[in-house]
């Protein structure tokens, strides 16, 4: 979102007046809001659908990626934000039953988060300072989490959209399972314990 609002300052030209950088404030404003507003809207994704393909960061903030081609057995674990107490409860099980899953044919876990990359590696050295084979995600611009439909305005209480907390499990490029919280600061239904059992 902030590098959309960046792009379109800068395909304009230079202000030459207080007032005209204001007016291009709010014009670049406005499409921020437009496109979170679109995103907050967008349908949430249902067993069948594809797994998006917009661009995701994971060591580093400069190098993006995408899920495009992704094969094998998935879990994709969506977390409202990184550091948060009920996050730092949500992601220890799966942690610590990475194994488990692994012996279920789940060839990734994907912990994703609408932070920074800088965010989500501490925050993965945190909950796991011996080393983990999941892989801690950021989509800092929320455009992935925002095409799986995922977004919730959690401003009041983050600052800003945030994921909804969920567990998607794939095939290859397509989704077979969804759970969703009803509250996203509760755990009940993406627990690493109830999606083992759907394994």
């Amino acid at each position: 979102m902030l590098r959309c609002c960046m792009d379109y300052i800068n395909r304009c030209s230079k202000p030459s007046s207080t007032s005209e950088m204001a007016s291009i404030l709010a014009s670049a404003t406005k499409a921020a809001h437009s496109t979170v507003t679109s995103l907050l809207e967008a349908s949430q994704v249902t067993p069948g659908s594809t797994i998006p393909t917009a661009e995701v960061k994971e060591n580093a903030p400069d190098k993006a990626f995408t899920f495009e081609g992704i094969t094998g057995k998935n879990v994709f674990i969506g977390v409202p934000g990184a550091f948060t107490t009920p996050c730092n409860g949500h992601i220890p099980p799966y942690i610590q039953s990475c194994g488990k899953f692994k012996e279920k044919g789940v060839k990734d876990i994907y912990v994703v988060a609408v932070n920074d990359a800088f965010v989500t590696q501490a925050w993965k050295k945190e909950l796991a300072p011996d080393g983990t084979e999941i892989r801690f995600i950021a989509d800092d611009t929320s455009a992935f989490i925002g095409a799986l439909g995922m977004l919730f305005d959690a401003s009041s209480l983050l600052g800003a959209p945030r994921s909804k907390r969920f567990v998607i499990i794939t095939e290859g490029d397509k989704i077979t399972h969804v759970a969703v919280e009803p509250e996203p600061a509760k755990v009940t239904v993406t627990g690493a314990d109830k999606i083992l059992a759907l394994l």
